[in-house]
């Protein structure tokens, strides 16, 4: 028995008393942070959105096991957004198409939610027609032409059903519901709109593919209703990409059991909360990296280190030598010793202490006094 085989379907219940303090301390956290990054002028402001939603919708397209290239999302992110961005790098369609999603999604947060722009998401997820070699139908609601509409895992022959969606002849009347749901409910916190949103769309699985990203972006659009801003400055897939197994158990029990959905959203309450806290980590490396450049803007850096230099001030991984400086920055070796020396000469960067057969090199740590 699913969700939608309740004889209420599709009315949610949960225990309010249980809820409200989590609920109260996450609103708390979320008005900490929006206030704390109103603080920091409007350029960094575009620099904590741009980073943030760039990893949102990687985390969200890494759910599903689907890469994406980073240079290419924060390109077409910034394009869109009119960022004077260096290092803009061409992007593909099916980039632009999830970034123009989450950014109408985003953006037009208090615009109204209808059926064809729901399709228009959708066609812009899968330009081609295709999800991944299989031609799929866009912008339009599942047929299930091939079968039901179900979720398996495990090998051929030893497939197991984790859920089965609703039949695609009830897909027109229950997404009526849902959507005149989504634009008339007005009681709710929109934190638990944003709950019961993701759970809700997912369970009904309206299209062929996709809908797990849609249902994100329709959680990320009630969350900027619930910030009362467009910008973004927490990545909840991110915690999810983290909590991935435990958001499919928990999604699973909830499909499989009464309307009564406590239990969903406490997690989903937790899992904001932790994606909340941990934007601190992410703003903080924002912060140094715009102190840094202020810092250095006497100083002639040419446009290979300043890449490399980004990169080390994220999330650079292993250890930086002469083979991986050249690597990254599509140069011999000889420039990128050369472009290292420099750097070394300038007081930004030095030989680690660590032996080996080659020498490896980090940046200077620097502090900043905190305007806060």
């Amino acid at each position: 028995m699913y969700l939608y085989n309740n004889q209420n379907w599709p009315i949610f219940s949960w225990n309010s008393e249980k809820l409200l303090p989590l609920l109260s301390y996450v609103r708390n956290q979320q008005g900490k942070l929006i206030g704390k990054m109103g603080a920091l002028g409007f350029e960094l402001q575009n620099e904590a959105n741009l980073e943030v939603l760039t990893t949102e919708i990687i985390k969200s397209t890494e759910i599903e096991g689907e890469i994406l290239d980073r240079a290419q999302v924060r390109s077409s992110i910034a394009r869109r957004l009119g960022l004077d961005v260096s290092g803009l790098v061409y992007s593909e369609r099916n980039v632009d198409g999830i970034v123009d999603l989450m950014l109408d999604a985003t953006k037009n947060y208090d615009k109204e939610l209808t059926k064809e722009r729901l399709f228009s998401w959708h066609s812009s997820l899968f330009p081609s027609g295709y999800s991944g070699m299989h031609k799929i139908i866009t912008g339009n609601w599942r047929d299930d032409s091939t079968g039901p509409m179900q979720v398996i895992s495990g090998a051929l022959g030893k497939e197991k059903v984790h859920y089965q969606a609703p039949p695609a002849a009830q897909l027109e009347n229950e997404m009526r519901i849902f959507i005149d749901w989504f634009n008339l409910e007005q009681q709710l916190d929109p934190v638990i709109m944003a709950a019961i949103a993701h759970l809700w769309f997912v369970t009904l699985h309206p299209f062929e593919d996709g809908n797990g990203r849609i249902s994100r972006a329709l959680r990320e659009m009630l969350l900027a209703r619930s910030d009362e801003q467009s910008f973004r400055f927490y990545s909840m897939s991110t915690q999810i990409r983290k909590e991935r197994n435990s958001y499919y158990d928990i999604l699973e029990k909830t499909q499989k059991g009464n309307l009564e959905i406590t239990s969903w959203l406490e997690w989903f309450l937790n899992s904001l909360l932790h994606s909340i806290e941990s934007s601190e980590k992410l703003l903080g490396k924002i912060i140094y990296k715009h102190e840094f450049w202020l810092r250095h803007s006497k100083v002639t850096i040419n446009d290979r280190q300043r890449k490399i230099l980004n990169l080390l001030m994220e999330d650079f991984e292993g250890v930086l030598n002469t083979t991986k400086w050249a690597k990254i920055g599509k140069c011999s070796q000889d420039t990128a010793l050369r472009d290292i020396q420099d750097l070394i000469e300038k007081g930004i960067m030095t030989k680690t202490e660590q032996g080996g057969r080659s020498t490896n090199y980090e940046m200077k740590v620097f502090t900043y006094e905190s305007k806060s």
